[in-house]
């Protein structure tokens, strides 16, 4: 019987410990964001991010028609030219999902003609 009773005790301390860890602990909460919300990533989406506050650790879903358009993680340089370069990430399943860091991210559509008509976004995380 003393063995259930130290180990009932251990479980208890085991299981106080976890809730003072939790009491503690800041939750980080990351949002989601459908960019081009119901349109999803389509033309014209430039100005989508805008008054919107993107924190890091926040997921910025690109929902399209994988076979008409894709996402590519580009440079500032990228963003403005409309060009990816070779070691650009290329996202193609029409359901993605990128997690953003701290600091500036450009997004861009490799799709000739797509990204000079605005399916392009530009994001800052804090």
């Amino acid at each position: 019987m003393a063995h259930r009773s130290g180990s009932a005790k251990l479980g208890l301390l085991l299981g106080v410990g976890i809730l003072c860890l939790l009491a503690i602990t800041k939750p980080i909460l990351a949002t989601e964001y459908t960019v081009g919300d119901a349109a999803g990533w389509s033309f014209n989406v430039e100005n989508w991010p805008n008054g919107k506050s993107f924190k890091a650790g926040d997921v910025l879903a690109f929902n399209y028609d994988k076979a008409q358009h894709n996402v590519a993680v580009v440079s500032k340089e990228g963003y403005h030219s409309c060009k990816a370069s070779s070691g650009s990430k290329v996202y193609k399943s029409g359901h993605d999902q990128i997690t953003l860091v701290k600091g500036q991210s450009y997004y861009i559509c490799t799709f000739p003609g797509h990204c000079d008509r605005g399916m392009k976004i530009a994001i800052n995380a804090t």
